[in-house]
């Protein structure tokens, strides 16, 4: 029963791509469904695009594992939406609806190219690319390698023919459909994602017996800055997962959508979807690692041997336990949903950088959009090929890994890199290309810095390390652009 109903998911997902296939003509239908997008599907796209297999192996793995501290993923993801939905998207989308852009370098090109030289906005938009492709593949990779994790837990297959199989779907449904087919099913794995969020909690929270939760958990655990209480460590991991929030200020996957919206009153419903969206599945998830630790391992239980070192099997033991089989089936489609929504986003706009910034803007000016939609197709391909080899190679070299900060690194590489100047550009109007361009070189490179470098200084870097990468990289991307747009701008120009 479980594979049938994975089957069905499977099938539904490859009709939506057949159907959207129909209506890909320009280059503008494979990469912005023609800007037409309602807003449910707006929303619920932006929203799956930006949680992945975080959500709910991570995100589930780390309520497991730290308890209710975790919650300050769900504050800082609440925030980052917010503010992107309630300021960001309307005059984001007025920008790139004046530029008749596809692309977020298009957008970049136009906001820099009045004042810029032509080689700065040429040299402006191959980095953006470049950067988009980089860490894109690399994001896509932590998602093909969560599928196969996903397999193993659920049906307990082999985790590479787990991983193969689920990216050789999400390869040809987004191959064929380009955008439309992604954001169509991105409201369908919308929907899976929130109902089986919602539903998992409140199935724990009944299955365990009264006050369990005090007798089968460490009181740490229900305290929001963790075992120890309020401390600078605690503080720092707290906004190492407040920080996951960042992300969602400008990174090219969310923010495509609201390129592809069809118009600020669509923004202005959209809003209200993607908050709560994001309230109930974060929340959801946290709630159920905790509940799963409570039901699944009590007081004097193995965590580790249970529940694997991270927490990460807290969700497939969790819906074994509760569910009959068909239920379990159902979220098998879920976890693969979450996934497989950033997978497709992901690979959609990373072609759109090779295809349109690099190729077509870059190398042929003079070919049309109307005949690159094979091109993008085949590049699509690609990257997907790529980022299926790089899923592969980690898990035969870094076996210890987990999935909450193997998919957050790639999240943070994409947010560092473009966040920062997306909301320079938009709030202040004296930021130029200088400053966009030190923005972007210098979140690109802060990320492996603060991951891999500042943790071996000896004496602060351990404690600076507890933050994470994305926090202090996005600050130093800040203050980088602000710098450079000082130092090579007229002092007496308009400071807006």
């Amino acid at each position: 029963m479980v594979y049938f109903t994975t089957a069905i998911y499977f099938a539904v997902l490859l009709w939506l791509g057949v159907v959207a296939s129909r209506r890909v003509h320009t280059l503008s239908d494979y990469y912005l469904g023609g800007k037409q997008l309602g807003y449910w599907v707006a929303a619920f796209s932006a929203r799956a695009t930006g949680e992945s297999a975080w959500l709910y192996l991570g995100l589930t793995g780390l309520g497991a594992a730290v308890g209710l501290s975790a919650l300050w993923v769900v504050v800082g993801e609440v925030i980052g939406v917010s503010i992107a939905w309630f300021f960001m998207a309307a005059p984001f989308k007025a920008a790139t609806d004046r530029a008749n852009a596809i692309t977020v370098p298009d957008y970049l090109v136009s906001r820099f190219g009045s004042d810029a030289a032509p080689q700065m906005t040429r040299r402006l938009r191959l980095v953006a690319a470049g950067s988009l492709a980089l860490f894109v593949t690399i994001y896509v990779s932590a998602q093909i390698d969560a599928t196969g994790q996903a397999f193993v837990n659920f049906l307990d297959w082999n985790y590479f023919v787990g991983a193969l199989v689920g990216f050789g779907i999400v390869a040809a449904y987004t191959f064929s459909g380009g955008f439309l087919a992604v954001a169509w099913s991105d409201l369908f794995q919308g929907l899976l994602m929130l109902v089986g969020l919602v539903l998992l909690p409140v199935a724990a929270l009944i299955a365990l017996a009264p006050g369990a939760l005090s007798v089968s958990l460490d009181p740490t655990l229900l305290n929001m800055w963790g075992a120890g209480g309020l401390s600078l460590p605690n503080v720092l991991t707290t906004v190492s997962y407040a920080a996951i929030g960042l992300g969602y200020l400008g990174s090219p996957q969310v923010f495509v959508r609201l390129m592809a919206i069809k118009g600020q009153r669509d923004i202005r419903a959209g809003r209200w979807v993607a908050v709560a969206f994001t309230l109930a599945t974060d929340t959801g998830a946290v709630l159920s690692g905790l509940f799963g630790r409570a039901l699944l391992v009590g007081a004097d239980g193995d965590f580790a041997a249970t529940l694997g070192p991270a927490g990460e099997r807290v969700l497939p033991a969790l819906v074994e336990h509760l569910f009959p089989t068909v239920v379990v089936g159902i979220f098998v489609a879920a976890v693969l949903a979450a996934i497989m929504s950033t997978i497709d986003s992901l690979l959609v706009v990373a072609s759109s950088a090779v295809t349109r910034d690099v190729y077509q803007q870059t190398l042929h000016p003079e070919r049309t959009g109307d005949t690159l939609t094979g091109l993008s197709r085949r590049v699509t391909l690609t990257l997907a090929v790529v980022a299926a080899a790089i899923a592969m190679s980690v898990a035969i070299l870094v076996p210890g890994r987990t999935i909450f900060w193997f998919v957050i690194f790639g999240w943070s590489g994409i947010a560092a890199t473009f966040c920062p100047m997306i909301v320079l550009s938009l709030c202040w109007r004296r930021y130029n290309a200088h400053g966009a361009m030190a923005s972007m070189v210098a979140g690109l490179v802060a990320i492996p810095v603060f991951k891999f470098l500042v943790p071996l200084v000896p004496g602060w870097g351990a404690m600076v390390a507890r933050a994470e990468e994305l926090a202090p990289s996005f600050l130093v991307a800040l203050v980088a652009g602000v710098i450079a747009t000082l130092a090579t701008t007229n002092r007496s120009a308009d400071s807006g």
